[in-house]
């Protein structure tokens, strides 16, 4: 499609496994996919570009990054998005992404992703496109018995379930704020999966570390609105 434009190489292997990881609740998807990429070898191979993109360049170091970024690995390439993909063009930028994966032999689509519960458990929910795919998943995550799945993840999966693709994804629980802890309980699912093999005992500090943070955050808030004689909001704004 001319609106959304994949400039890539080719990824390696006769059979792709496509790793896709967008954000949405908790920032699970893209949490762990950035994760995933930047400590399991992966090599960068090309971006997605589209009109319908807001106009933002992404900068690591003083080094430019593309929105969306796409690596590859042995078999695997994944795609990475730092920004949401608004409900309106989640149809197109998936449509844009099986197109240029239909010149590749694709095994399956493998979809990161937080869903959110009300429970403080991390747990890693399965789901697939057909109950078959769910096989490898079963005695590793939980099958969800129902619920919807929204935002780029559900378009994936509707358009593969469409296509006859096979797909599978790793919903982790999560709250509606960026939530590392979840990424881990995804990634070590991932790791017994697919022997990625990844050291996932830094994004476990990098999430003590944001717990704490937030922690602190609360009670200072806490603090100065004991101290303040405005009347106490019974709701703090909550962003995800």
């Amino acid at each position: 499609m001319d609106d959304v434009r994949v400039v890539s190489e080719s990824p390696k292997g006769d059979e792709v496994i496509a790793l896709m990881g967008f954000p949405g609740s908790g920032l699970v998807g893209s949490i762990s996919m950035q994760y995933l990429v930047d400590n399991a070898g992966f090599e960068y191979i090309g971006s997605i570009t589209s009109k319908y993109f807001p106009p933002v360049a992404m900068m690591v170091d003083g080094v430019i990054n593309a929105p969306i970024r796409i690596y590859s690995k042995d078999s695997y390439v994944a795609f990475v998005s730092d920004i949401p993909i608004h409900a309106s063009i989640c149809y197109e930028v998936t449509q844009g992404i099986l197109s240029w994966l239909k010149n590749y032999n694709v095994k399956k689509i493998v979809i990161l992703a937080g869903i959110v519960t009300n429970t403080p458990e991390k747990r890693v929910f399965g789901v697939a496109s057909e109950p078959s795919y769910l096989e490898e998943l079963k005695d590793k995550t939980e099958v969800l018995p129902m619920g919807s799945i929204s935002g780029m993840p559900g378009s994936l999966f509707t358009e593969c379930k469409s296509l006859g693709i096979p797909a599978v994804g790793f919903l982790g629980e999560t709250v509606p704020t960026p939530d590392p802890r979840s990424s881990v309980s995804v990634l070590k699912v991932l790791n017994e999966v697919y022997n990625f093999n990844v050291d996932i005992e830094p994004l476990i500090e990098q999430a003590e570390e944001i717990e704490a943070s937030m922690q602190k955050m609360a009670e200072q808030v806490q603090k100065n609105e004991s101290d303040s004689d405005v009347p106490k909001r019974e709701h703090l704004p909550m962003y995800g």
